[in-house]
């Protein structure tokens, strides 16, 4: 007698739109490491601080540095001290501004995409409208202004900075992806589906034959831009329990769903031989 194979099982698990934030932390580590190596630091200086020429020795021309001074009575913000008492600044910052113009922008573009949602055709539509845009810009030759001018903000942020908001964005985001979001889920094999609907509810199980699976429109910029393939779904089940469940933002959703419509076929495939024989 052959040995019985397992069933097979597939697990769907949905998450919050915080999955759609992992750009933004990990850009913060890419540019805290880009402000590392760039070697730049920043002195905290009082209003009125001038810089100047200063010879290191006098009557020795040539020989000159730029030194921050102060005006009378205030002082340079620094808080290391070298042994011999001398003091120099401490704040690692990057010579380059772009840096937080684009984290800043990361920013704003995640928030937007996550909380306005556009289907279908209205994402097509949009993301149509944003390349023509760009296209228009480049067209004019107007892009060397629209950089000088989100340049001319010269948003600056020390390595600190950068590391502060992407390693508890991470630690959250890592949280929420591989642990919060699995205790909600969709367990599916040929002869059952298993439901968990919220954290704290028990396990519903329900007879696979009857259920339908309903793929949602997709979010270009969600779904595909950030998501990397993601996709909502609607669960709909018959029979007594009669439930309804969706299951937002599923990472790798065609190729799950595909394999599940095979699985309840194949189900009902069984069913139907099974009825004929007896």
């Amino acid at each position: 007698m052959a040995p019985s194979v397992p069933d097979e099982e597939i697990r769907i698990y949905g998450h919050s739109n915080l999955m759609y934030w992992w750009p933004v932390w990990a850009l913060g580590f890419l540019l805290a490491f880009l402000t590392y190596l760039d070697g730049h630091l920043m002195a905290v200086v009082p209003a009125g601080t001038e810089v100047e020429q200063v010879e290191l020795q006098p009557g020795q021309a040539g020989q000159t540095r730029e030194v921050l001074v102060a005006p009378v009575g205030e002082s340079v913000v620094t808080q290391k001290e070298n042994s011999d008492g001398s003091r120099k600044p401490w704040l690692l910052v990057a010579s380059n501004n772009n840096y937080g113009v684009v984290f800043i922008g990361a920013i704003l573009f995640v928030i937007v995409v996550t909380n306005f949602t556009l289907r279908g055709l209205y994402s097509v539509v949009a993301l149509g409208m944003v390349i023509m845009v760009g296209l228009i810009i480049a067209l004019f030759g107007w892009w060397d202004n629209v950089l000088l001018w989100f340049g001319g903000l010269d948003v600056r942020m020390n390595a600190g900075g950068y590391l502060a908001l992407a390693v508890p964005l991470f630690l959250i985001w890592a949280f929420s992806t591989f642990v919060y979001d699995r205790y909600t889920y969709l367990i599916v094999t040929r002869g059952q589906v298993r439901i968990r609907k919220e954290i704290g509810d028990g396990e519903i199980a329900v007879d696979g034959t009857g259920v339908l699976l309903t793929k949602e429109r997709d979010d270009v910029f969600r779904h595909w831009l950030l998501g990397l393939g993601s996709g909502d779904i609607h669960v709909k089940t018959g029979g007594p329990a009669n439930l309804d469940l969706e299951l937002y933002n599923v990472v790798f959703i065609g190729s799950k769903l595909a394999r599940i419509q095979e699985l309840l076929r194949e189900k009902e495939v069984a069913t139907q031989s099974t009825a004929t024989t007896v």
